[in-house]
Order: structure tokens, then C-alpha cells, then sequence
């Protein structure tokens, strides 16, 4: 079973994970309206890259724009969640060890120490997102099942790798689980709105070069809207 999923299973999870997000940005890119998108981007394509890299960044930054600033608490949890959720795997230590074991190489590793608190912080933020969904009425009306099952992908992995290194009891049981479960993950980003991680960088973009363009960006320019 092991082998199974860390041998096969693994290679399909990221074959999923990176042809699926390639194909979210083609139809994203593709989907763009000639009148009122591209047809401006790419004769002014210096002005809108200026925008598209202005947007990126300063949405990347905590409380870098006014609707960062405008709920600090909430910000700060989903920066600590986003930003634990992607440098925990990519820098955990037994991760890079198995990268090492398997094709050669590994990455700079987080201490172990940090990776159990960045862990337990993916947990908690994910629970906190969970019952801000159901405290607030404004975001509980728009919430069903599928937004619930959304962050239990994206936490399991993290639940059952906290246990199976702590050894708790059933331990083959969780190691089993997380492996599986970050694999769940890897295949259902393309799929679900955890497609986000791709993009928000392409939405963040086309707005960027809308207003680095059309809405106001080339104010004086001579273009015509």
C-alpha cells in the first residue's frame, strides 16, 4: 500500500495537479472578452504589465491595500493560514528527505520545531474560517457543504501529518492518511476553488492591466476609454 501511494499514485497526483492548472490558466486567458479585455492588452501590453505586477504585489503583501486594512484580525489569519498552508510542505524536513530519497534533490528545510507550530497554525486558522462561516450571517448565506469540504481538503493533510509524526496511536493508520489526503489535495486544486492558487495571480493580473490601461492608467494617452 505504501509503495502504492508514494510510488504511482504520487506521480498521478502531480501530473493531475500540474497539466490541471496549466489548463485553468489556458481557459482563463481564453475566456478573456476581445472587446472589453484584450483587445487593449497587448498594444499597450508595457502599461499593463505595470499594472498586472503593481496589483500582484501589493495583494501579496499583508494590509499592502485598503481592503487588506479594512478587517486587520481577518487578514492576519489569512495571510498566517495561506503562507503556513504553502512553506510548511514545500520545506518540511521528512518531505525534502523522501525528495532526496526519490529523485535527488531537496530543498532548504524548515526546523521541525517551526514546522509543528506553522502546522498547528494552518489547523487552527482552517477551524476559524469554518465557524466564521457559520457566526456570520453574511458569509454563512453563502456558504454550503461544498465551501466546508474545500477547507477539510486543504487541512487533513495537515491534521494527519501532526499526528503520524507525533507517533499518536494508529500510527500506520495516519501516515497512510496524510499521504493520501495531500494527494486529495493535488488533484482536487485544479478542480475546486482551491484553483486560486493559480488564479489569483491571473485575476489579480487582468485587473492590474485594466487599470494600468483603461481605467486610468493612460489617462492623457490618447486611448479612448
Amino acid at each position: 500500500m505504501y509503495q502504492l501511494i508514494t510510488g504511482p499514485l504520487l506521480w498521478l497526483s502531480f501530473a493531475f495537479f500540474i497539466i490541471g492548472c496549466v489548463v485553468r490558466i489556458v481557459l482563463y486567458i481564453r475566456g478573456l472578452d476581445w472587446q472589453a479585455d484584450r483587445v487593449a492588452y497587448l498594444p499597450h501590453f508595457s502599461y499593463g504589465i505595470k499594472g498586472a505586477v503593481r496589483s500582484i504585489f501589493f495583494w501579496l503583501i499583508p494590509f499592502g491595500t485598503r481592503a487588506w486594512r479594512q478587517n486587520i484580525f481577518f487578514t492576519a489569519l489569512f495571510f498566517i493560514f495561506h503562507i503556513c498552508l504553502i512553506f510548511t510542505p514545500v520545506f518540511l524536513l521528512a518531505h525534502n528527505v523522501i525528495l532526496k530519497q526519490r529523485w535527488g534533490f531537496g530543498l532548504w528545510t524548515i526546523p521541525e520545531g517551526v514546522a509543528d507550530i506553522m502546522t498547528v497554525a494552518v489547523i487552527i486558522t482552517g477551524i476559524f474560517f469554518i465557524l466564521r462561516r457559520i457566526a456570520l450571517p453574511e458569509v454563512r448565506i453563502l456558504t454550503t457543504a461544498y465551501d466546508y469540504i474545500v477547507v477539510a481538503i486543504a487541512v487533513a493533510p495537515f491534521i494527519t501529518g501532526f499526528l503520524a509524526y507525533h507517533l499518536a496511536p494508529g500510527y500506520s493508520f495516519w501516515l497512510i492518511a496524510h499521504i493520501i489526503s495531500g494527494e486529495v489535495m493535488l488533484v482536487a486544486i485544479p478542480f475546486t476553488k482551491l484553483s486560486h492558487f493559480v488564479l489569483f495571480f491571473m485575476s489579480r493580473g487582468q485587473l492590474g492591466m485594466d487599470y494600468g490601461i483603461k481605467r486610468g492608467g493612460m489617462k492623457g494617452k490618447g486611448l479612448a476609454w
